[in-house]
């Protein structure tokens, strides 16, 4: 099934961290990966060119281990979303969220991926998480990792043929670009050959930083709340930008 929503009003967060227990606020898609790299999250919601709601595969979890990384699959509260799962049949799953007028300093998510061990940089199963600003078009935060690419980072652990991470909470500063409307979109994929799967956690989405879960040892490391490279060089860039624009 598929929700289709207006987007939210006002700078507000609704079900940011699942906590209803369903996919309320949220828009889902999915559709069946051939191999085209690199991955469009937009591609595979509804209206997307590859958009195929059978093979989506979005759950709302509860408190629990997962059987593959023995990660907490909660981070906060008492539910998160999984996207994509760890059957390995081409499948691509993806769930988005809006934000119109955002009045808030900051923006905050935390996610955690499980990939399996499989092919090269551009034919493994993979995730792709993305913070866009919709107003001016810019991509605030853009990770994207395959089992291939995870194999080389400190990132991730190695679990019996597959690769996982800890929780990651990002913390956005986005005071420079209040008014604006932000989307954030997580997809998972399996590998284009239905021979290995890969899916992703997500939790926390809001402008306020969620507690950590009552695991010690999946609370991510000071580090993790600073901004990938990308992400903190298109908002620096961003911000220098308006306050040429205001002095001259």
């Amino acid at each position: 099934m598929c929700l289709v929503t207006v987007p939210l009003m006002a700078g507000t967060f609704t079900n940011g961290g699942f906590e209803n227990g369903n996919f309320n606020s949220w828009t889902q898609g999915g559709g069946y990966w051939l191999g085209e790299w690199p991955m469009n999250p937009q591609a595979y919601l509804p209206g997307g060119v590859h958009n195929d709601n059978s093979y989506m595969v979005n759950t709302v979890v509860g408190q629990g281990t997962d059987p593959i990384s023995g990660l907490n699959t909660v981070y906060s509260g008492n539910y998160a979303a999984r996207v994509n799962d760890s059957y390995n049949n081409n499948s691509v799953s993806v769930i988005s969220q809006s934000v119109n007028n955002s009045t808030d300093p900051n923006i905050y998510f935390a996610w955690a991926a499980v990939l399996e061990g499989s092919h090269g940089l551009t034919d493994s199963d993979n995730f792709t998480l993305q913070l866009t600003d919709d107003t001016t078009g810019t991509m605030l935060y853009n990770v994207s990792y395959n089992s291939a690419s995870a194999a080389g980072t400190s990132l991730f652990t190695y679990h019996n043929g597959w690769y996982a991470t800890d929780w990651q909470v990002q913390n956005l500063d986005v005071s420079a670009f209040q008014g604006d409307t932000f989307t954030l979109a997580l997809l998972g994929s399996d590998c284009p050959y239905g021979g290995h799967a890969g899916y992703v956690y997500l939790d926390g989405f809001g402008a306020i930083a969620p507690p950590p879960g009552p695991d010690p040892a999946n609370t991510p490391e000071p580090s993790s709340l600073m901004l990938l490279g990308t992400g903190a060089l298109l908002i620096a860039s961003r911000i220098r930008s308006r306050f040429s624009r205001n002095a001259a």
